[in-house]
C-alpha cells in the first residue's frame, strides 16, 4: 500500500470526511484490520481564509507547496489537496513535488462522463464556481459546465463560509440549496457536481432526481485506487 498525503484542515470538517472515506474504503477492500496508511498536514482554517479573503493566493500557495514537499519529504507516494477551492493552487503545488498530485476535477469529471452526463451544474465557493482553475479543468474532459445565476451563486457560497465550514447544517439552507438546483435543473442541467467538500454534509444523493457527484467521495475514492495500484 502506498502512502497517501493529504494536505487537510480545509476546513477540518471535510478533511475528516476524507479520512473517514479513505480508511473505510481500505478496510472493504483488503479486509480484517487493514486502514489507509496517510500524512495528514490539517491547517488552522482561519489562516486559510483570511488569504482567501485578501487573494494572496501568492502566500497561500508558498505555504501549500511548502508543506507538500513536507509530505512528500516525509514518503507520501502521491498527494490530495482535500478541498476543491485551494485546487486553484494546483498548479503550483503540483510543480513543487516530484510525486503526483491527484486533481480533484479529474475524478470528478471520470465520474460525470461514466454516467452518462454531458451538462452538469457546479455548487461551490464563489472561487470554484466563477474562475477557470476547475470549470475549465472540467470542460478539458468535455462537460458542459453551468454555475448558478445571482442571486444564487452568492447564497450557495454564503452558506458554505457562514454555516457549513462552521459545522452548522441548517434545515432552510438545504431547502434552499435543493431550490437552487431545482432551477438549475430546469434550465437544462443533466446532473450536480458538489464542488464544494462541505456541501456533501447538506445535501446528498437522495435529496436529488438527478445523478449528484460528491467530489469528496470520488476524490477519496481515486486516492484509494491509486494508493492500492499495482
Amino acid at each position: 500500500m502506498r502512502m497517501i498525503g493529504l494536505l487537510g484542515g480545509m476546513s477540518w470538517e471535510s478533511s475528516i470526511e476524507y479520512e473517514r472515506l479513505i480508511n473505510t474504503e481500505v478496510r472493504n477492500r483488503l479486509g480484517g484490520t487493514h486502514s489507509a496508511d496517510l500524512l495528514i498536514r490539517s491547517y488552522d482554517f482561519a489562516e486559510i481564509e483570511a488569504l482567501q479573503e485578501r487573494g494572496d493566493w501568492q502566500a497561500a500557495g508558498e505555504l501549500l507547496a511548502g508543506d507538500a514537499r513536507m509530505l512528500q519529504d516525509a514518503g507520501a507516494a502521491f498527494v490530495v489537496i482535500c478541498t476543491n477551492t485551494m485546487h486553484l493552487l494546483a498548479d503550483r503545488v503540483g510543480a513543487s513535488i516530484d510525486v503526483p498530485l491527484l486533481h480533484i476535477a479529474d475524478a470528478t469529471a471520470t465520474a460525470v462522463r461514466a454516467a452518462g452526463v454531458e451538462q452538469v451544474a457546479l455548487l461551490g465557493t464563489r472561487y470554484t464556481m466563477e474562475r477557470d482553475f476547475y470549470r475549465g479543468r472540467l470542460e478539458r474532459h468535455g462537460l458542459e459546465v453551468r454555475v448558478p445565476d445571482e442571486p444564487d451563486r452568492t447564497l450557495v457560497h454564503d452558506v458554505i463560509y457562514d454555516e457549513l465550514v462552521r459545522g452548522i447544517i441548517n434545515p432552510d439552507s438545504r431547502r434552499a440549496y435543493l431550490a437552487v438546483i431545482e432551477r438549475m435543473v430546469d434550465g437544462g442541467a443533466e446532473g450536480v457536481i458538489a464542488g464544494c467538500t462541505e456541501i456533501e454534509l447538506l445535501v446528498g444523493v437522495d435529496d436529488l432526481d438527478v445523478p449528484f457527484f460528491p467530489t469528496t467521495r470520488l476524490h477519496a475514492m481515486a486516492a484509494v485506487d491509486l494508493a492500492l495500484a499495482g
